[in-house]
């Protein structure tokens, strides 16, 4: 099933390579028939997972190269499923919206499928070489989409910074994984991520290798994901960015650095990681107070989306430094409903410029008389960005709260992470609502019309699991918990040194 998900959104990006240009129609189909199977098939095997087991499920295996030890191998536990069912109706929602598109469709479905595949090999793959391999893969259309496709003057500064900085990112990360894998025995080298956490496990390092190699991954893979203070090509991307891209990359993609810090740096180099805890505790509140300081600034809605998204991204980085079982679950959960959350964001944020050509809050106005539905959404997106209860949002974030209160001597990482999600994010979010849907309309756009039954199906899916994940949280923490519990037991020793 899992090698079905990563293997159908290639093979019909394959096929539409060879499906000449002027059958535009095909191409959108294409796409939105291959992420409608994957979305089957990821709400199936979600179902399917047995929760209260902390091993792998769905589990597959097949010898690459035997030399290196290097082997395609793929499978889920609680960390990855919520993200591969997540990444799976993110997929689905993107390509409904990729109508925008007019220019050389061809091309930009084919970058699309292709930024899917990697994305789903990523977060699926227990092999450092494909873990590594599939999201360069997912990443590396994500520049050309910008580049090409993307809108605003400054498209071509924010495709540059970009690339260079999510290349800087993968590269420090690169390096640290190739230094972890160094750290074996020659005889005893893997690329297999459960065998090197076992050897580690059972043979942890000398202190001072843990202490340079987890900085290397902390910061690579924190640059992937904008931790604060190298966030800022986030919100610009993002403002570019088209649609589909957007919502991809805001959604799922930015959560594979989050994701390999739990799967990888916590398990394996647990004593490195207590250096860097309350560094990684303080950076996560320049993403919460200082990027919503910024957001409380823009008047473009992307820009303000962005910088939100960025925010949040600290509420994961604080569950991660609580190291414990409710602050490390909270924060998968946070992930889980953040990729719902920017995608729906992002999504609308594209209806609206494909129907007013600005994203100028302050040329916008009473745009709810007109987008009753399109309104409505945008304002539950924004309730849902400020953690209003019955929202995804609000349980995930709760629980990082709790967990840096209880695991952080500094319970001032708590407290200032919580004025910054209820006052900060509901100021700039509320005030966007106002100078969007309310107040007086300009006249120009009396005549918009709000969105036909078909646009209105990805915003609904999204919306759906937002809720239901806001309502019955359970379901996904219940699977989330055992995985996280392992990880906790086999860095005991580390945690009781943390809290001495």
């Amino acid at each position: 099933m899992l090698t079905a998900n990563i293997s159908i959104p290639l093979l019909v990006a394959l096929v539409l390579a060879f499906i000449p240009g002027n059958f535009r129609f095909l191409f959108r189909i294409g796409a939105i028939a291959a992420t409608f199977v994957t979305m089957a098939l990821a709400t199936l095997m979600f179902w399917q997972f047995e929760g209260g087991i902390s091993g792998y499920q769905f589990e597959y295996v097949v010898s690459w190269v035997k030399d290196l030890d290097i082997n395609y191998h793929v499978g889920v536990d609680g960390l990855n499923v919520g993200l591969l069912f997540m990444g799976a109706i993110v997929a689905f929602a993107a390509s409904c919206v990729a109508w925008e598109i007019k220019t050389s469709e061809k091309g930009f479905y084919i970058l699309l499928l292709l930024m899917i595949g990697g994305i789903f090999g990523a977060f699926a793959s227990l092999d450092l070489f494909f873990f590594y391999f599939f999201h360069e893969l997912a990443l590396v259309p994500t520049f050309i989409m910008i580049g090409l496709w993307g809108r605003g003057l400054n498209k071509n500064y924010a495709t540059f910074n970009l690339t260079l900085y999510l290349s800087l990112g993968a590269l420090i990360a690169l390096i640290g994984l190739i230094a972890l894998y160094l750290q074996m025995p020659i005889n005893e080298r893997t690329f297999s991520i459960p065998r090197v956490t076992e050897y580690f496990q059972s043979q942890p390092m000398t202190v001072a290798s843990p202490r340079w190699i987890s900085p290397l991954l902390m910061f690579g893979f924190g640059i992937l994901v904008a931790l604060w203070p190298f966030h800022t090509w986030a919100p610009l991307g993002y403002a570019a960015a088209p649609t589909p891209t957007a919502m991809l990359h805001a959604g799922v993609l930015k959560k594979f650095g989050l994701y390999g810090l739990i799967r990888i740096a916590l398990p394996i180099m647990p004593d490195g990681a207590k250096h860097w805890l309350y560094i990684l505790g303080l950076l996560c509140l320049g993403n919460i107070i200082h990027s919503g300081w910024v957001a409380m600034r823009q008047r473009d809605l992307n820009l303000l989306i962005g910088n939100s998204s960025v925010a949040h991204m600290g509420f994961v980085f604080l569950g991660i430094a609580s190291f414990n079982l409710i602050g490390v679950t909270g924060a998968v959960l946070v992930m889980v409903a953040h990729g719902f959350l920017a995608a729906l964001s992002f999504g609308l944020s594209g209806y609206i410029y494909q129907q007013t050509g600005t994203l100028r809050m302050d040329d916008l106005g009473g745009l709810l008389r007109r987008w009753p539905f399109i309104g409505a959404a945008l304002m539950m997106a924004a309730f849902a960005g400020c953690g209003l209860p019955g929202f995804a949002n609000f349980p995930g974030e709760l629980m990082v709260l709790f967990g840096a209160w209880k695991g952080m001597p500094a319970v001032a990482f708590a407290i200032v992470a919580a004025w910054g999600a209820l006052i900060i994010a509901a100021l700039y979010m509320l005030r966007a609502i106002r100078n969007i849907l309310h107040g007086p309309m300009p006249d120009r756009w009396t005549s918009l019309p709000d969105a036909t039954s078909w646009r209105k199906l990805p915003f609904v899916l999204l919306l759906a699991a937002l809720i239901a994940f806001g309502i019955f949280p359970g379901g996904l923490a219940e699977r989330i918990k055992p995985s996280v519990q392992a990880i906790l037991n086999s860095t005991a020793p580390a945690i009781e040194t943390v809290s001495r």
